[in-house]
């Protein structure tokens, strides 16, 4: 039995980089405090068992000290005002797959003739948020009047990613890695991100989020596509952050979704907090969490009582039992958008590209679901 030679340190340092301990994968890999130790070798077909089960590239492993792997776009993420330094591999595989299918796009865009499109990197930095909130609104068509009048939190999304699309926006959602549902993505490391891009730009959703989470997000990365930069975002909606940028970005999406103007004009200052939270959440489509940072930025509720109100709030949305999502988010269009999905199977069926290179794009292995998927968007099979 042929065995590879490979630095103990390095397995150690993979497997933590998958957040695995030991002892959940001893039951697959019996020998792996020994391999750890440098005590044995595995062989080839074990270490690349391992090598899958970590998510790391096997030839990481041949390495003597661990790679450098920055987020390859802006990183805007923090706790507590500090920058993240470290990201899973989860959040890296996500974002090199949808770097991926954007220049995949961009390319067949362009071969196509498609030019570049006007509103990315449209508006500056520092410009007025509420002309610039009101700009993107009217670029999208987006009718906050229609919107509050959509009965759900998932269909006021699946308008407002419509409208998106619409314009040329790649919006992609989802809520594990790719199409393994065992690579689940988590909103506490990130919530979203915009790739930008003249003729390609690039949002994603993290699909674990709250429905009405991912409203903000949204709305948050569009701005950065607005001002033509990429970026890796928090999106918290309650939160002022210490960057510039998303300190903008936010203040935007904000706007975006509850003009400030409207919102004092229908929130009422005498009624019970609780009830008012949930009551404009319902009229905006957006999060209780959004409705207090206009409360705050209206004036109404600020200093400590803000403070404190927030902290409720995120206890009390912790305890709530998650949803189920909606069948809209299971299905592959919304995963890989349907703009995206349209491209790959005309140009799969126009021979431009290969079966083999959609099934890799779309992240699927059956003819089937290629035939469902093309009649599900109205191409011709």
């Amino acid at each position: 039995m042929t065995r590879v030679a490979v630095e103990g340190t390095m397995l150690s340092w993979a497997r933590e980089r998958a957040g695995r301990t030991r002892e959940s994968l001893t039951p697959k890999f019996s020998r792996l405090a020994e391999w750890e130790h440098g005590e044995v070798q595995p062989t080839l077909k074990q270490l690349e068992a391992f090598a899958k089960a970590v998510h790391v590239p096997i030839g990481y492993l041949f390495l003597r000290e661990p790679p450098e792997e920055p987020v390859p776009i802006p990183d805007f993420r923090t706790v507590a005002d500090q920058p993240l330094r470290r990201a899973t591999p989860d959040l890296l595989d996500t974002v090199y797959l949808c770097q991926q299918r954007q220049e995949w796009y961009r390319d067949d865009a362009r071969q196509a003739g498609a030019e570049p499109l006007p509103f990315v990197g449209s508006l500056a930095l520092g410009a007025d948020v509420i002309r610039s909130a009101a700009s993107i609104r009217a670029a999208l068509g987006l009718d906050l009047e229609a919107q509050s009048r959509l009965p759900t939190w998932t269909n006021a999304l699946r308008a407002f990613i419509e409208k998106a699309d619409a314009l040329g926006v790649l919006v992609m959602v989802s809520g594990v890695v790719g199409s393994n549902n065992r690579r689940p993505l988590d909103p506490e490391e990130f919530r979203g991100f915009a790739l930008a891009d003249p003729v390609a730009p690039l949002v994603f959703i993290n699909g674990a989020d709250t429905k009405a989470a991912q409203m903000f997000t949204l709305a948050h990365e569009l701005a950065h596509l607005w001002l033509g930069e990429s970026a890796l975002s928090d999106a918290r909606a309650a939160e002022a952050p210490t960057q510039a940028v998303e300190r903008w970005c936010n203040k935007v999406a904000a706007e975006m979704l509850v003009p400030l103007s409207v919102f004092s004009a229908v929130h009422d200052l005498e009624a019970d907090l609780r009830g008012e939270l949930d009551r404009l959440a319902r009229r905006f489509k957006v999060s209780t969490l959004v409705v207090l940072r206009r409360m705050h930025d209206a004036g109404s509720l600020t200093g400590d009582a803000y403070w404190r109100a927030f902290n409720d709030e995120v206890e009390r949305l912790q305890e709530l039992p998650g949803g189920s999502g909606g069948n809209f988010y299971l299905t592959l269009g919304a995963r890989v958008s349907k703009r995206f999905a349209r491209a790959v199977v005309s140009s799969t069926l126009e021979g431009r590209s290969s079966f083999t290179e959609a099934f890799r794009l779309l992240g699927f292995k059956k003819m089937n679901t290629f035939k469902e998927l093309s009649n599900g968007l109205g191409v011709a099979f």
